[in-house]
């Protein structure tokens, strides 16, 4: 059995996650220089503690305009646009590359080409505009029905859960390319996703369970959101034979609209 890291190691790890998921001007640290995570990919592990951090700053915009009186549309459209800004849309992108990739491309290397292109084509903008509508219409409708203390809920907990969840692709699915983020993280070591997902467990149960949420919705919630991750690593995997970090930013969008989703279609649901 592996021995654990040092505390110093575990911190470095969580800095370079934080770091890399979101676009907080976090100074340099010398932990982050004497430990250096080694693969990249085991900070990865702290996916849902990015995720939550994400999620924070969209619960404060959904209090800010509770505090204001603002409609909860106009206070979801807001958290979501936050989350968006503090993560600088990394898996927005993803998300559009690989819906103009799997949906414009013919073969195997003409979908990886279309992936890689910056541009953006019909297929994913409608996809990023499906999935920010879809975010926001769900978060509207838990203020709507539990008040900004659910929806804020809710909402870190689909950040922080769709982190760890849609690390499966990375987990299961070997690099479809010779180089990019996806080939440089490599297949997580064995102890990143179920690291990851035991955080996603904790948090996406402790989180809506706070907020009065029945465990049976939480957990049908996470169920969703855990067969999105499964639909898109079996996507990617006849699309393109492999894991991209497109497709690693694809799962968690479509995983954190599956677990909103799941708290409202789940019974007890209103």
């Amino acid at each position: 059995m592996p021995a654990r890291p040092p505390f110093p190691a575990l911190a470095a790890e969580a800095v370079t996650c934080l770091r890399f998921y979101t676009r907080l001007p976090l100074p340099a640290l010398a932990v982050e220089a004497a430990h250096p995570p080694d693969p990249f990919a085991r900070c990865l592990a702290w996916a849902p503690l990015a995720g939550a951090a994400v999620g924070l700053f969209g619960a404060a915009a959904l209090a800010g305009a509770a505090a204001l009186g603002l409609p909860p549309a106009v206070g979801a459209a807001l958290a979501v646009l936050s989350t968006v800004l503090a993560s600088g849309g990394l898996h927005e992108d993803g998300l559009a590359d690989c819906a103009d990739g799997f949906g414009g491309g013919g073969t195997r290397e003409r979908k990886l080409e279309i992936m890689r292109d910056s541009r953006l084509g019909t297929y994913g903008a409608l996809a990023v505009g499906f999935s920010l509508l879809l975010r926001t219409a769900a978060l509207a409708a838990l203020g709507e029905r539990g008040g900004p203390g659910l929806a804020a809920a809710g909402l870190v907990t689909a950040a922080a859960a769709s982190r760890g969840i849609g690390l499966m692709p990375m987990a299961l699915l070997a690099p479809a390319r010779a180089d990019g983020l996806g080939h440089g993280a490599g297949r997580l070591p064995a102890s990143v996703f179920p690291a990851a997902a035991a955080g996603a467990l904790a948090l996406g149960l402790a989180l809506p369970l706070s907020a009065g949420v029945p465990p049976l919705r939480a957990a049908l919630a996470l169920g969703a959101a855990t067969l999105a991750a499964a639909g898109v690593t079996r996507l990617a995997r006849g699309q393109i034979g492999g894991v991209t970090g497109d497709v690693a930013g694809c799962c968690q969008q479509c995983c954190e609209v599956a677990l909103l989703l799941g708290l409202l279609i789940a019974p007890g649901a209103g």
